[in-house]
């Protein structure tokens, strides 16, 4: 499974052969739209969002709880306490995003798993690096501490461990969940028309400035192995869901032999996944479960990874690979 990383200072970027972006159109807008926008995590967000009054601050109020709770690379961060064996209590966020991690990864059949971060540093795509290609023993050590489905939260709100090195990082749905807190925030202060944009994961509500759905353009790369040159793919048209994107393509390492290592750690051999899958793009009921599914959909092959998305309710794919392009039977291409 692949964990974005998620910085107090810097994190990687979308990695995506897509880029999900606003299609506002020509036409002009209803009043009352606001904006905001900046850097969060390493990454950027676009926010636009009805309302009589600013609640920038209150966006960023949000984030920074994300973080303190959240963010494995924050030494002061609730879940840097628990990866250092400290007994500290789950707040809301953290209890919220174990329990959805679970389900996730009994839907995917373990490919998403938050527990695999200790591979992630050893294959320097965390919050640790060692700056060498991990040994076939060094490995098989690291594989005894992951299991999420052999971690609990317990009656007292404790998370307790598989293993006292066991150590998570939610950043593979961390940015996700992040837009749907944002999004919670806004209908808490009469803002039911809105879209959150972080780093390219997407909650949606209400209507668009145009009036109607919000209109998601996926784009796509003309060439994926040299410049990142963009088309149009799709338009699609939603509100109240989560819109997620997850690929290879952008985070990598070289190795000394001329090769690549991608970022998609496997939790069942520690190893990089290689599948034939470029990109999934996701679009579930809350932009967190959108986020980890399409995360665990890149730890499999494309037909796998096909009917994991097409089994559960209200979730829809698009997946990416070098050969075609597939759907959901009810994703919702408009053009």
């Amino acid at each position: 499974m692949y964990i974005k990383r998620f910085r107090t200072i810097q994190v990687a970027s979308l990695v995506s052969i897509f880029s999900l972006m606003l299609v506002l159109g020509a036409c002009e807008s209803k009043s009352g739209y606001r904006s905001a926008e900046g850097g969060v995590w390493g990454t950027t967000y676009h926010i636009t969002y009805r309302s009589d009054r600013d609640l920038h601050d209150s966006i960023i109020k949000v984030m920074k709880q994300v973080e303190q709770s959240l963010s494995p690379f924050s030494d002061s961060s609730l879940i840097a306490s628990v990866n250092r064996g400290e007994r500290v209590k789950a707040d809301s966020l953290l209890a919220r995003i174990f329990t959805e991690s679970q389900r996730v990864n009994r839907d995917s059949h373990g490919a998403f798993d938050p527990t695999v971060a200790p591979l992630v540093n050893l294959w320097g795509f965390g919050y640790r690096d060692t700056g060498i290609e991990p040994t076939r023993e060094a490995i098989d050590s690291m594989l005894g501490l992951v299991g999420i489905a052999e971690c609990a939260l317990d009656a007292e709100g404790y998370i307790v461990k598989k293993h006292p090195g066991t150590e998570f990082n939610f950043s593979a749905i961390t940015k996700g969940y992040g837009c749907d807190l944002v999004g919670d925030m806004l209908r808490r202060n009469g803002c039911e028309d809105y879209m959150v944009e972080i780093g390219g994961e997407i909650a949606l509500g209400g209507e668009s400035p145009r009036g109607g759905d919000w209109r998601i353009m996926i784009d796509a790369p003309v060439d994926c192995d040299t410049a990142i040159v963009h088309q149009k793919m799709a338009v699609v048209s939603l509100t109240g869901k989560g819109v997620a994107t997850s690929g290879n393509y952008r985070n990598f390492r070289n190795t000394g032999n001329g090769g690549r290592t991608w970022h998609t750690i496997s939790p069942v051999d520690g190893r990089p996944a290689v599948t034939d899958l470029l990109s999934v793009t996701v679009i579930a009921p809350s932009c967190m479960l959108a986020d980890a599914y399409a995360t665990a959909s890149m730890a499999r092959s494309a037909a796998d990874a096909l009917g994991m998305l097409d089994s559960l309710s209200g979730v829809e794919g698009l997946l990416v690979t070098r050969d075609t392009v597939l759907v959901t039977s009810g994703f919702p291409v408009i053009e």
